[in-house]
């Protein structure tokens, strides 16, 4: 018989006081468990809940309650507009919205309201829950995906894919109760909430939560174990003192968008430590990752996770093309979705990413991009945009880079980067790039940015960028 989900709560010996901190706020898991109860006898049987995901105890406390009590959650972003938020609830027919109490008026919006009814979270109540472990197959997140290609989809998570994935990466990277996880990742994705909480839950290891992911609240944490986007990253190595700072911990992961090199070589210059990199999607949770024991490149996301199998589907002659999973980490389909949901897989099973990669004889993978933004075909040649916005990275002048293709007469696609810099040229960043990849990979034509739009986990959001 499988752990418990949450096994630090099944198992609460060894608590301490701070145990979770979020927001400068500390409790005990036994505080955690007795108020997560409280939750769970209140809602016990409701089919499924939504939480207004703020980076609070309450946030955790809801999410925590929901699961003793097997109701499946469903993450909202506290910063969604009016539309997005009503067709999460709507779509998901949650039957409660939990909150916590300072958040007057959280989940009512202007315009069509979809009808759920609001439920705080008083963090002072207490109840002991004694229901049963739910069924591992039973779903635990109802988790919506970005909808770059329409409106956001369900994606359901069941309790055994989180208990899956987050043991795998307890085995990669040595992650046990005696480490004290840092983050300020926001707590309605994958990377925050499943790994960032569930993921210290279910080791038994501390969690400090540090509001927004600054660079002083990092280095000021005293942790062992540090979760950060390419963005926070960037930011830390910014600030040299906090980078060092982070020198006395055992290990500093980065991961839902690829890490420029320049980051990675200046983490390593300034804290000591090659940071691990990993992948993943909300409807595989993480499937690639380097290891706390073993060799970690810049640019490379590793090999698969105990239980996962990955195939690359490439043209003949071809090195890079869609990356395809199997294993106990993926999700259930997305909800009310039979078509979406068949269209994600190939005809033999494998779940079709979207996401065009390279795998080395060793192992190693490689995320060159999503295929329909960052795989270019110019003159014959297929060209992974990443590859060529870690080259621009590399000159001293570019902060920021962005690659797409844009339709061209004689080349099918022309390579067009948007960069943030200052005090170089067009002209110089082409030859640039000429000098370090092959020749057919420069950019044809540069434009200059004051930033590039980024969403709330810091990935550029290329369809947002102007005309090329």
């Amino acid at each position: 018989m499988s752990a418990p989900l949450l096994t630090s709560l099944a198992e609460p010996r060894g608590d301490r006081p701070d145990a979770l901190t979020l927001g400068g706020r500390a409790c005990s898991r036994e505080e955690l468990l007795g108020a997560a109860g409280a939750v769970a006898a209140r809602i016990a049987g409701a089919p499924v809940v939504a939480v207004r995901a703020t980076p609070t105890a309450e946030t955790v406390t809801a999410v925590v309650g929901a699961l003793l009590a097997g109701v499946p959650v469903v993450p909202v972003p506290p910063d969604s507009g009016p539309a997005e938020r009503d067709h999460i609830l709507r779509d998901s027919k949650a039957a409660l919205l939990l909150t916590g109490q300072a958040e007057d008026g959280a989940g009512q919006a202007a315009g069509p309201a979809a009808p759920v009814e609001t439920v705080p979270v008083d963090l002072a109540e207490r109840a002991a829950w004694s229901g049963p472990e739910p069924d591992p197959e039973s779903t635990a997140f109802v988790l919506y995906t970005s909808g770059t290609t329409g409106a956001p989809k369900g994606a359901l998570i069941s309790r055994r894919a989180v208990a899956a994935d987050l043991d795998a990466l307890a085995g990669a990277w040595a992650w046990t109760a005696e480490d004290t996880l840092v983050h300020g990742l926001p707590l309605f994705h994958v990377h925050g909430l499943v790994l960032g909480v569930l993921g210290a839950l279910r080791v038994g290891g501390r969690l400090v939560h540090t509001g927004r992911p600054t660079p002083a609240a990092y280095a000021a944490a005293g942790g062992s174990l540090y979760f950060g986007v390419p963005t926070v990253w960037h930011r830390v190595v910014q600030d040299p003192d906090a980078a060092r700072a982070l020198s006395a911990a055992r290990l500093l992961v980065s991961g839902s968008a690829p890490l420029p090199a320049p980051v990675f070589r200046d983490l390593e210059s300034l804290t000591g430590h090659r940071p691990v990199e990993r992948y993943g999607m909300t409807e595989t949770l993480i499937t690639l990752s380097t290891r706390a024991d073993g060799e970690r490149r810049p640019g490379y996301v590793g090999a698969p996770l105990s239980g996962i199998r990955t195939r690359v589907a490439a043209e003949e002659g071809a090195e890079i093309g869609e990356l395809q999973l199997t294993g106990p980490t993926l999700f259930d389909g997305y909800l009310n979705r039979p078509e979406a949901t068949a269209d994600s897989y190939t005809e033999d099973g494998w779940f079709r990413t979207g996401d065009i990669a390279a795998i080395e004889p060793d192992g190693f993978h490689r995320i060159v991009g999503r295929a329909s933004t960052d795989l270019i075909k110019s003159g014959g040649y297929r060209i992974g945009a990443g590859e060529v916005e870690n080259a621009l990275l590399d000159h001293p002048a570019v902060r920021e880079a962005a690659v797409v293709g844009a339709p061209h007469e004689d080349l099918g696609q022309q390579i067009v980067a948007y960069v943030v810099a200052d005090g170089v040229t067009e002209a110089e960043l082409i030859d640039f790039v000429a000098g370090q990849l092959s020749v057919h990979k420069r950019p044809r034509k540069v434009r200059f940015l004051e930033a590039l739009p980024r969403n709330a986990m810091g990935k550029p959001q290329k369809k947002l960028l102007p005309p090329a």
